[in-house]
């Protein structure tokens, strides 16, 4: 995967309809977490996607709505 590293590595998704809308980095697991909650409660609406992914591993760590 492809991505600057000084960004961080706990990369942060917002879509809506399948653009995107917002997005960040972070460098710690718990605070990257944290701001997927948060995200969720300020946007999470009809249309939105957002994901949480370990950017060295390009393992998705979360996902909203549940992608089960």
């Amino acid at each position: 995967m492809s991505h600057t590293p000084d960004l961080g590595r706990y990369h942060l998704l917002h879509t809506i309809r399948g653009r995107p809308a917002q997005h960040g980095w972070w460098w710690n697991e718990t605070v990257a977490r944290g701001k997927f909650l948060a995200c969720i409660g300020l946007y999470g609406v009809p249309g939105a996607h957002i994901t949480l992914t370990a950017e060295e591993t390009g393992e998705q760590l979360a996902a909203w709505p549940d992608e089960a």
